[in-house]
């Protein structure tokens, strides 16, 4: 991947639109450009930001626009002024090159036979002139079966020769089942809970879950609650945040839930969030009178430091519940 279609796949990602193709060129890509590696995190930034407005609509025009301007930024900073490399150090440079190739060619000739994983799993620099692997790596992953390598890093010579390459090999696979198979829905699970790189990815992952459990679906189970209740709890974004209050709020009450929503009635930074877990709470406690809850309510209602919206949704609320 070109330094020039970093922005384009990087956008593709934080929107949850990238391919896995793409997301592994472009973390391998990131994991070599210092420059590219900044200059996404900055993009991420921005994306964080513009995700702390619910309300705002993004229209396709305003999309393209945005990007278009992003984008040309972007490639005004990577503009730099060229200067050419010194004839003296071409030479060097070229036989370093030879040198490095010839090394790399060697430890792969030699590791080669000695393949006899089937089954990658994370390997730790594998570095050698020799054609050894260090004492505590792990064997080269079976080639032959095209694993999939992210996280590439590479080491100079040592002064014994010996160069090293790092490497995480990962190998796809297909889970089918229902939603209501434990097995699916601990993998869900962990999709929201740790898998998601950006905020595009984890709401689209819960997302996922929204579309396959609830109360019109099958029953979620105990690591999906947890999984949408540290989300809830933990997420830098609010946009995610607000997806996983809205996916905990098709769930059955439950006492591990109504206490998270609690939580973020009482202290989410974002209205959106705390909106979503009154009319949570009001739900339920239409069905259930609870103290925690209507406490909660009455203390939203009549705080001055509250969003107005947020205030006179907990009023309403406390109108409707018969306690």
């Amino acid at each position: 991947m070109d330094c020039r279609d970093v922005n384009e796949k990087a956008i593709e990602r934080l929107a949850g639109e990238a391919g896995e193709a793409t997301r592994r060129e472009l973390s391998a890509h990131l994991a070599a450009c210092e420059n590219c590696r900044r200059e996404i995190s900055r993009l991420e930034d921005v994306w964080t930001t513009l995700g702390m407005d619910p309300d705002a609509e993004v229209t396709p025009d305003f999309r393209e626009r945005t990007f278009g301007l992003i984008e040309e930024q972007m490639i005004r900073d990577r503009v730099r002024e060229f200067r050419p490399r010194p004839r003296a150090v071409r030479p060097l440079l070229q036989a370093a090159a030879l040198l490095a190739a010839a090394s790399l060619g060697y430890v792969a000739s030699r590791a080669l036979p000695h393949a006899t994983s089937t089954s990658p799993t994370a390997v730790a620099p594998v570095a050698a002139a020799s054609g050894t692997a260090s004492p505590a790596a792990a064997p080269l992953p079976d080639l032959t079966s095209n694993p999939r390598f992210s996280n590439v890093s590479y080491r100079p010579a040592d002064k014994d020769g010996k160069v090293g390459i790092g490497f995480d090999v990962t190998t796809r696979h297909e889970l089918d089942g229902r939603p209501s198979d434990p097995e699916v829905a601990k993998l869900l699970a962990y999709l929201v809970a740790h898998n998601a790189e950006t905020a595009g990815e984890r709401s689209q992952a819960i997302e996922l879950v929204s579309e396959h459990y609830g109360t019109k679906n099958a029953p979620a189970s105990p690591e999906i609650v947890a999984a949408l209740s540290a989300t809830l709890r933990k997420d830098e974004n609010p946009g995610v945040r607000k997806k996983a209050a809205d996916a905990l709020a098709s769930f059955p009450m439950t006492p591990e839930i109504r206490t998270v929503f609690l939580e973020s009635l009482r202290s989410d930074k974002n209205p959106a969030v705390r909106l979503a877990a009154v009319d949570a709470l009001a739900a339920a406690a239409k069905q259930s009178p609870d103290a925690s809850t209507i406490q909660s309510l009455r203390e939203k209602a009549v705080d001055p430091q509250e969003n107005g919206f947020v205030r006179a949704k907990a009023a309403s609320a406390l109108k409707s519940i018969s306690f």
